[in-house]
């Protein structure tokens, strides 16, 4: 294919600027509760993801993707074209990157799914026409806009429930702390794992039907809550700091709780969400080299070692902004309310997977934040952070379909 060289570089530069938007909004967001419940600082949450995010985005990526992200449109009305797929995917990219740099500059916690698709979404309707988008799947898009944060609100409203009532609440909480964060740990190491098992791992040939896949995850849970178990009977209760029932000591423990689900959550999210940059890009390097349009392309592994890199780059540089509004804005978190918040959004991650609910990440995780400061009253929560919050994800789908409509324009124009 004529160009066919400088189409894989375009699609390789978008794909790495799409990977590092995602690194500075959506990976922050997965930190956000760990740091701003001051479990762990900002340069051990960037180590941590570091690691863990870029693990999940190379081992469990995906060696096959499919060409259009989310089944948006349908490929055969590409077929005769295979430019017009090039251009389009080019502009998703390029639409939806520049789109996760503003909202991550101004502090906005943003769906990236939600942006790649509005930007394929954009560029369909003006390069095929206005029946090739699968509209039924823009409205399941919309709904997750509320089943979303209103789902993981109310699983970390009663999440946090139970740790007032099993500890907080109790005349010895240190010992009550003791007693049942282990319990925390293993839901908490089961969750996850059920997360990363059912999105991710098939690809490195671990594909385990339903029941394997729950052992696992239980098994993992086990061994994670034994270790959590051996590391807390070694606290012991601050001196002078927390005489008063031993809270600070209580806080400690759940700290180390959270480190647990800081590293599981950057993992399953690295394995999950790298798709949302490499996925267009592995289309356009199929298209490019073969010249034909096809409903799913091989995964080279420098493109998952790209999106990877791409991710870190981008909490590492541009991440803070996000991690604060989320961590520390919406409402005050302490490790306890920050462990509620991680376990709810991890818990309907997994029940959306086994049930085909549509929803985002960052949604869930603003909801689980949201539901435990509601735990505490409306007064905790602040209300003009939400509302922007809120703004932002409305128009993220318009403006990645506008931006891409730009791209796509100039793109045909130039090419």
């Amino acid at each position: 294919m004529e160009g066919m060289t400088l189409y894989i570089i375009l699609a390789a530069v978008f794909g790495l600027y799409m990977a590092w938007g995602i690194g500075a909004n959506d990976v922050a967001n997965a930190m956000a509760t760990s740091t701003g419940a001051k479990a762990i600082s900002m340069r051990q949450a960037f180590l941590i993801a570091a690691v863990f995010e870029f693990a999940g985005a190379v081992l469990a990526g995906g060696a096959v993707t499919a060409t259009i992200r989310s089944g948006m449109l349908d490929t055969g009305d590409l077929a005769g074209d295979p430019e017009l797929l090039i251009f389009g995917m080019l502009s998703a990219l390029l639409a939806a990157a520049v789109w996760l740099n503003l909202a991550s500059r101004n502090g906005w916690p943003v769906s990236t799914t939600h942006s790649i698709v509005g930007a394929i979404v954009g560029f369909a309707i003006v390069g095929i026409g206005f029946e090739a988008v699968k509209w039924a799947k823009v409205g399941t898009i919309v709904m997750s806009w509320v089943v979303s944060p209103l789902l993981a609100g109310i699983v970390a409203f009663l999440i946090f429930r139970t740790v007032q009532w099993l500890i907080l609440d109790r005349e010895d909480p240190l010992a009550q702390a003791k007693r049942w964060v282990p319990v925390y740990m293993f839901f908490a190491a089961f969750n996850i794992s059920l997360v990363t098992l059912l999105k991710g791992l098939t690809h490195i040939g671990l594909d385990l039907d339903t029941r394997q896949t729950y052992l696992l995850s239980a098994a993992i849970g086990v061994a994670i809550a034994v270790l959590g178990w051996a590391l807390i009977r070694r606290i012991q209760p601050l001196p002078g700091a927390d005489r008063d029932n031993h809270f600070a000591t209580v806080e400690r423990v759940f700290a180390v709780l959270m480190i647990v689900t800081a590293c599981s959550m950057a993992f399953a999210h690295g394995s999950n969400d790298v798709a949302n940059a490499v996925g267009p890009v592995a289309a356009v390097i199929s298209t490019a080299t073969s010249g034909q349009v096809q409903q799913t392309s091989s995964m080279p592994p420098w493109i998952l070692l790209l999106g990877g890199a791409g991710i870190v780059f981008g909490l590492m540089t541009y991440g803070r902004a996000v991690m604060r509004t989320v961590g520390e804005q919406i409402t005050a978190l302490t490790p306890s309310r920050g462990f509620a918040a991680e376990m709810a959004a991890a818990a309907t991650i997994v029940l959306a997977s086994g049930t085909g609910l549509p929803i985002s990440t960052t949604h869930t995780l603003v909801g689980a934040v949201l539901g435990v400061g509601m735990a505490r009253g409306i007064a905790a929560i602040n209300l003009q952070v939400v509302r922007n919050i809120f703004v932002s994800w409305v128009v993220t789908v318009p403006a990645g379909a506008l931006l891409s409509v730009v791209f796509f324009l100039i793109f045909r124009a130039v090419f």
